[in-house]
């Protein structure tokens, strides 16, 4: 039986509102000057400056009223040297065409020594749009400061309207604080393009937004690398507090040097197949031993290829001090060691998890922590790293988080964090 393939259209987005909205204040603007100028170019001006950041709202605003200048008065100039070759023979037409022709190369130098390359494109439209379309006017150089005009409103009215925000009370003073698989995260590992641009707009506007994850900040790195985190993350299942940005571990909370000696002692009698995470200089550095096993073999192989993770196949040298040990091997001798380190009085000491290996069938792992690397540890640090007191986490298991989410849909988490953010009305 076939299954049906669900199709969803997207949603219609705040830049496609913003959007028309702009077209329809251009067309009133041009009706309150009577028709002077050309909405047109009121419209597109205003277009290019609905952006869905900020900063490329004002990049584009420079960039195109930059282009308008620049063409506007290389237009003007050519409109005064006109009158000096204009006629209806065809030498007179050739020899304003090869003007015309020359001074796009003036045109485009200019942008460059004024280090705006990006403006390039609309001097050439503006200077063209005056020197080919409107040399027959009546008063060309109405046309010139029409032009100019239309694209100054075009940009004022694309600035404002992209300004123009839902909700008038942003809530800056919170600690938003969400996990990432099967919640930011698709699948594919991936992260949607709504949650992306929104999470990148809200901390542009001062967000304060993390995440927590049991995943080691090079595996964080790649998936969230398009979202502009400002604060740092936990990791490692609350092990590590790491700053993306400058990228070093704030705090970590680790194993000492004496105890990491003894289970290394007691996991190689057991004979299995472990890594020892150390940081060093802001590095991550594991140590791992040469091994048959193929599994192993294909997992040192397959993370091995990061720059952010540096194995090294020596033992762990003595008295170092471990954030965590790693061990993956087939399930009867994890679940066999897991009772021989309760025997040990290891689990009480420790923090460890065990769980199935989704990757590898008939293997499972175990990580050791040391007993205060939890979350919610790490979240208290947080907030006193931050100064933020009011803390709101997401996550998919319940009763573990503020808000728990339980669907498929991956922008999920930003709408709700969205939603509490950005209320509608102020909160009391």
């Amino acid at each position: 039986m076939n299954k049906k393939v669900k199709f969803k259209l997207p949603g219609i987005g705040m830049r496609i509102v913003k959007s028309a909205i702009a077209v329809a204040v251009c067309y009133l603007i041009n009706m309150l000057r009577n028709g002077q100028g050309m909405v047109f170019y009121s419209q597109l001006a205003a277009l290019w400056c609905i952006q869905m950041y900020r900063a490329n709202t004002k990049q584009n605003a420079v960039q195109r009223t930059i282009g308008t200048v620049v063409g506007a008065i290389y237009g003007l100039i050519y409109i005064l040297i006109n009158p000096f070759i204009s006629n209806t023979d065809k030498i007179s037409e050739l020899l304003g065409s090869m003007i015309i022709s020359v001074m796009i190369v003036i045109v485009l130098y200019t942008t460059v020594l004024l280090k705006q390359r990006q403006a390039s494109y609309f001097s050439c439209v503006v200077f063209l749009s005056i020197v080919v379309n409107h040399m027959g006017d009546v008063n060309p150089y109405m046309f010139v400061w029409n032009r100019f005009l239309d694209t100054m409103i075009g940009i004022a009215v694309g600035l404002i309207i992209n300004d123009i925000r839902l909700s008038l009370h942003p809530n800056r003073d919170t600690l938003f604080i969400s996990g990432i698989d099967g919640l930011l995260l698709d699948k594919k590992e991936m992260l949607s393009p709504f949650s992306k641009v929104e999470l990148n707009r809200m901390i542009d506007d001062g967000m304060k937004f993390t995440v927590s994850t049991m995943r080691t900040p090079a595996s964080i790195i790649e998936p969230m690398k398009e979202v502009r985190l400002k604060l740092p993350v936990i990791a490692m299942n609350g092990a590590v507090l790491y700053d993306t940005t400058k990228h070093s571990y704030i705090k970590a909370y680790v194993i000492s040097g004496e105890t990491s000696k003894k289970l290394v002692e007691l996991i190689e009698s057991e004979k299995l197949n472990f890594y020892s995470n150390v940081i060093i200089d802001d590095m991550l550095v594991i140590y791992y031993k040469e091994t048959e096993d193929p599994v192993n073999k294909d997992l040192v192989k397959t993370l091995r290829t990061s720059p952010y993770r540096n194995y090294v196949m020596r033992p762990l040298p003595d008295d170092e001090a471990v954030v965590y040990f790693m061990l993956l091997d087939k399930k009867e001798k994890v679940s066999e060691f897991y009772k021989r380190l309760e025997n040990e009085g290891f689990t009480s000491q420790l923090r460890i998890i065990t769980y199935d290996s989704d990757d590898y069938p008939g293997y499972a792992y175990i990580k050791i922590y040391n007993k205060n690397a939890t979350k919610e540890n790490m979240i208290k640090y947080l907030k006193e790293f931050t100064s933020i007191n009011d803390v709101i986490t997401f996550g998919s298991i319940e009763g573990q988080y503020d808000v728990y989410i339980d669907t498929d849909d991956a922008n999920k988490v930003v709408k709700e964090v969205r939603k509490r953010y950005e209320p509608i009305k102020k909160s009391n």
